[in-house]
C-alpha cells in the first residue's frame, strides 16, 4: 500500500514544516498533496499528521512511516546513481582470472592504473591454475579471462592483447646453450621443470613436444618463475617460457636461450569476456589500459596484425581441431 511517492511527501513535510512548503519542494499543489496524504491516511486506517498544531506535527503513525523513508529513500537514490553509472560505463564488475603465471608482472600495474581511472568498477582477481575459467566465465562468475589457450565458444569474445615466442631457457653451461634453436628430440634427455598445471594446457607440449612424439626425461614442477629460472640456472633442468618473462635474467649471465624450432614458437596472449560485455566502456577501457602497460613493459612481445584471427596460429588448438575464434573487430 504504501508507494516511494508516499515516503517522500512524508519525508518533505518533515524537512519543509509545512504541507505548503512541501508541495513546492514537490511541485504538486497543496491540495493535491493534502488529498495524497487523505488518502493514504484512508488507506492506512490511522491519521499521520496532526493537523490541530501549528504547525501541524507527524503523528506516531506518520513517525514510523518516515523512519521507513529514511531507510528506503537514501537506497534508493544511491540505487538510482549505480543505474546511471552503469548504464553510462562508469560502473560495473570486472572479476579476472589469469591462466599464466607469468602475467602479474604485467597485469598488476595495469589494474593498479585502471583502478585510479575507474573507482567505481569492483576488481577481483584470482589465478585460473585448478579450474577451469572459461566455462566459469560464461556463467557469469568471472568477467575477463586472461588466457592464450581460446576455445570456440558462442558465448565468449577473445581480444588479442600480443604474440609472443616460447623459448627454452637452459644454464649457460648446458651443452643444449650452444644451439639457436633445439629439436624435439634433443630435449628427450633433459629434465623439463614447468608450472604446475595439466600437460595439456602446457604450450611446450601441444605445441612442439607432442606432434613429434618426444617425451622429456622427467617432468619437474614449480610455482614461481624466479624458482624455476634458479633451478634451471643451477642445471636442474630446462624450462619453457615466455621470451618477455626470462628478460630479467639474461643479463645476470645464469641463462641462455634457445628457440623451440627453426621457426620458433609463437603465441597469442588473449582477453577473453563475454560477447554480451564486450561493448561495456569499462571492459574496453581495462583492455585498452592492459595492452598499453604490456608494450610499455615486456620486450620481445609484438602487435597482433589484422583485425580479426583464428586458432590456426595457436599450435595448439591447430593439434585439437578447434574451429575459428571470433576476435575482437578493434584488435591491434
Amino acid at each position: 500500500m504504501l508507494e516511494v511517492r508516499h515516503l517522500e511527501t512524508i519525508s518533505a513535510i518533515r524537512d519543509a514544516g509545512s504541507l505548503q512548503e512541501a508541495a513546492e519542494r514537490l511541485h504538486v499543489t497543496q491540495s493535491a498533496l493534502s488529498h495524497q496524504l487523505r488518502d493514504l491516511e484512508v488507506r492506512l486506517k490511522v491519521p499521520l499528521l496532526n493537523r490541530r498544531t501549528r504547525p501541524a506535527r507527524l503523528t506516531t503513525a506518520g513517525l514510523r512511516v518516515l523512519a521507513l523513508a529514511d531507510e528506503v529513500l537514501p537506497r534508493l537514490r544511491a540505487t538510482e546513481r549505480e543505474l546511471q553509472h552503469l548504464a553510462a560505463g562508469r560502473t560495473g564488475r570486472l572479476h579476472l582470472a589469469i591462466e599464466c603465471h607469468s602475467c602479474f608482472q604485467w597485469l598488476m600495474p595495469a589494474l593498479d592504473e585502471f583502478r585510479r581511472d575507474w573507482p567505481d568498477v569492483a576488481l577481483d582477481l584470482s589465478a585460473a591454475f585448478s579450474f577451469a575459467p572459461l566455462p566459469a566465465l560464461v556463467r557469469g562468475d568471472l568477467d575477463v579471462v586472461i588466457t592464450s589457450d581460446p576455445q570456440a565458444l558462442e558465448a565468449v569474445h577473445y581480444v588479442p592483447l600480443f604474440r609472443y615466442e616460447l623459448v627454452l631457457a637452459v644454464a649457460a653451461s648446458n651443452p643444449l646453450s650452444q644451439y639457436k634453436y633445439v629439436e624435439p628430440d634433443q630435449l628427450a634427455d633433459q629434465v623439463l621443470i614447468t608450472y604446475p598445471v595439466e600437460r595439456q594446457r602446457l604450450d611446450v607440449f601441444t605445441a612442439f613436444l607432442d606432434p613429434a612424439d618426444v617425451e622429456p626425461a622427467a617432468i619437474r614442477k614449480a610455482e614461481l618463475t624466479p624458482i624455476i629460472a634458479q633451478l634451471v640456472a643451477s642445471q636442474r633442468g630446462v624450462a619453457a617460457l615466455p621470451n618477455w618473462a626470462l628478460s630479467e635474467y639474461m643479463n645476470q649471465g645464469w641463462l641462455r636461450i634457445c628457440h623451440l624450432g627453426e621457426q620458433g614458437v609463437w603465441r597469442t596472449l588473449y582477453a577473453a569476456v563475454r560477447v554480451e560485455d564486450a561493448e561495456a566502456p569499462y571492459v574496453q577501457a581495462f583492455i585498452t589500459k592492459a595492452q598499453e602497460i604490456c608494450f610499455k613493459t615486456l620486450a620481445g612481445i609484438k602487435t597482433v596484425k589484422g583485425r580479426t584471427g583464428s586458432v590456426s596460429d595457436q599450435g595448439q588448438q591447430s593439434q585439437k581441431g578447434r574451429s575459428v575464434v571470433k576476435l575482437a573487430k578493434n584488435a591491434i
